[in-house]
């Protein structure tokens, strides 16, 4: 029987090792709480804490490991994951597949233009040039072991409970106004559905863009959240008036269109939200957002 370990089961991790659990394989990851941890457990997944420190016993809880999952960020210092367990990791015997969820800061600006796989890593962020440095160390593990690595630049992330309806409902949105701005989306359903076709695949190393097919305006999301809820949208703000946090800004930092028609040809992946709006919708009618 296959086993997954993810190291980090945060939300897309979590989607993903429950959609797997589905399927009969054995599920079993991080997370930095024993309170979480026994939410996992109690839903039969092994689950194993990991932040603060590294695992208490790395041997057993990797033992068996099929297909691996890292989805925890870099620090400063570099990869937490590689940091605490590369050898631990490089010890385990069977192992078929790594995969690295990344981001797609790691072509940095592009003034609105395209990008695809392919594309030279220009990163403008400091969270981007670390995302780039922990793929390269991700690779050269996976090269030494002769394993096949995935990479996974994923877009901005959204789902149950973590949506623009959300927000709205708690009187969070905001409309920030910056001309040629877009983001590229993703629904957490769908990131899901991507990981579990790759780690089946049987593709060689390489990278995939996680996004849908859009990229829009935030703005304009928001917009449309407002108009699923019957609320009046958010005024308009500038930009330049937009008191944001050093995280918030440095997403409008960067502009681009990423492509994803590596996941659609090599994976054979149909999303099943390709835009925000098939993805709000049904998040609306599921209760999300509601009062």
């Amino acid at each position: 029987m296959p086993r997954l370990f993810c190291f980090g089961l945060g939300f897309s991790a979590t989607v993903f090792a429950r959609q797997m659990q589905q399927q009969g394989w054995q599920v079993a990851g991080t997370c930095r709480t024993e309170e979480k941890a026994a939410t996992l457990r109690a839903d039969g997944i092994e689950a194993f804490l990991f932040g603060d420190a590294p695992l208490a016993d790395p041997a057993s809880a990797l033992a068996g490991t099929t297909h691996l999952l890292a989805s925890v960020p870099p620090g400063d210092d570099g990869d937490p994951v590689l940091k605490a367990h590369r050898e631990d990791i490089k010890a385990v015997t069977g192992l078929e597949w790594i995969s690295y969820l990344s981001t797609t800061g790691v072509y940095g600006d592009r003034r609105g233009g395209y990008v695809n796989e392919t594309s030279m890593l220009l990163p403008t962020t400091d969270r981007g040039k670390k995302r780039v440095r922990a793929e390269l160390i991700w690779q050269d593990l996976a090269a030494a072991m002769d394993v096949p690595l995935h990479m996974f630049r994923l877009a901005g992330i959204y789902g149950p409970g973590r949506n623009q309806l959300v927000s709205l409902r708690k009187g969070k949105a905001r409309r920030v106004d910056k001309p040629g701005q877009v983001f590229s989306r993703i629904h957490v359903d769908d990131i899901a559905r991507i990981l579990a076709a790759a780690a089946t695949s049987g593709l060689p190393t390489q990278p995939f863009n996680v996004c849908d097919d859009e990229a829009a305006p935030p703005q304009d999301v928001v917009a449309y959240a407002a108009d699923l809820l019957g609320m009046d949208p958010p005024p308009l703000m500038p930009f330049e008036d937009a008191e944001m946090s050093p995280m918030g800004r440095s997403f409008y930092a960067e502009s681009k269109r990423v492509k994803n028609d590596r996941i659609k040809e090599e994976l054979g992946v149909s999303l099943t939200y390709p835009t925000y709006r098939e993805g709000l919708k049904a998040l609306a009618e599921a209760g999300d957002g509601q009062a």
